[in-house]
């Protein structure tokens, strides 16, 4: 399975602008959550296109990632929802972590 409609030459581009956007978005944790499942798509589009996904090796390392940015969705969702509750937004500066 060949991915030829993404111009490989265009993927280390998108990743390194997820991570420019995760670090200029910081202060919304929407927006980090977005940029974080945009990078872990990448990756995972970049994995399918350097690798022929001939080997099992290979489908398994693409399902250990897909695993990972399932989790981190999820737990991600489930921090914003109870910072949104507790806070009222999902700004990061409004929740005092000192008082931990």
């Amino acid at each position: 399975m060949t991915l030829t409609f993404i111009p490989s030459s265009l993927l280390p581009f998108s990743i390194i602008m997820t991570i420019i956007t995760l670090i200029t978005q910081r202060s919304h944790l929407l927006m980090a959550l977005l940029a974080l499942e945009a990078m872990i798509l990448n990756l995972m589009i970049l994995i399918m296109i350097m690798s022929n996904m001939t080997s099992n090796m290979n489908l398994f390392l693409s399902m250990i990632l897909l695993t990972f940015g399932t989790c981190e969705a999820a737990l991600g969702l489930a921090c914003l929802v109870k910072m949104t509750r507790t806070f009222g937004n999902d700004q990061i500066s409004s929740s005092s972590l000192n008082s931990c």
